[in-house]
């Protein structure tokens, strides 16, 4: 077994821990909220979705310095990986977002609350990523132009996340704050697990996109030595960098 595959087995294995361990504590341990009861435990797979997409987005922009430092390809494709699955989780945090706002406020969104207002923001933001990459043809300033959308879009995230924090219209049910959280400790516990578990199956995720282009890639290269470089003809632009 290869270096690679033994880590993305130990990765695989404790993101599986991990979720097993938050759940059990999500259903089993932690009380149900005083006022929204059994639905508010949404809670423990919605705000974890929310955190990790954010902070992938703002690894997205680190690996983009980074590439943008060394003309590395492989920091390039760490850039889109990432930026990559923190749509995906992004969408699942919209999702879980909506449902319990549903079941807080009888809504499925509301405008008026910033906090959801600045993610949606954020995830547009993103969600221009895609078609500006690829509507370069040029592979060198494509993963330029990359880089810096995603070191400027990178930078924007915690911006936007304190001029939410520093606002003073709060209506959105507060559960953490900068001084430390307001959760009892069993909710706090069950929270924190899932955080975990999130951020490990981001990275796993992560790790297995990133080897299949990778390998996708060294199967064009060999194939383009072993028939020749016009034996393997492109078929439209690739959905990633290789």
């Amino acid at each position: 077994m290869s270096k690679h595959a033994r880590h993305l087995r130990g990765l695989t294995i404790a993101t599986l821990v991990f979720f097993l361990a938050g759940l059990a504590l999500t259903f089993f341990y932690a009380p149900d909220d005083v006022n929204q009861g059994f639905a508010q435990k949404i809670f423990y797979i919605h705000v974890p979705l929310a955190i990790v997409s954010l902070c992938g987005y703002v690894l997205g922009g680190v690996f983009g310095v980074i590439h943008l430092r060394t003309r590395e390809r492989i920091w390039d494709l760490r850039s889109y990986t990432a930026i990559h699955m923190s749509l995906i989780f992004s969408v699942g945090g919209l999702l879980s977002g909506a449902i319990w706002a549903k079941v807080a406020w009888g809504h499925w969104w509301v405008w008026s609350e910033p906090t959801l207002v600045s993610y949606l923001i954020v995830v547009l933001l993103f969600c221009t990523y895609q078609p500006l990459r690829f509507s370069i043809e040029d592979p060198e300033r494509q993963s330029m132009y990359a880089s810096v959308f995603s070191v400027v879009a990178g930078a924007f995230v915690p911006l936007n996340f304190l001029i939410v924090r520093l606002s003073e219209a709060f209506v959105h049910p507060r559960v953490l704050n900068l001084e430390g959280g307001t959760l009892p400790g069993s909710m706090a516990l069950a929270f924190y697990v899932m955080v975990i578990a999130v951020a490990l199956l981001f990275a796993t995720l992560m790790k297995f996109e990133m080897l299949a282009k990778e390998t996708r890639g060294q199967t064009r290269r060999l194939r383009r030595k072993l028939l020749g470089d016009d034996a393997v003809a492109p078929v439209g632009r690739s959905a990633a960098p290789l």
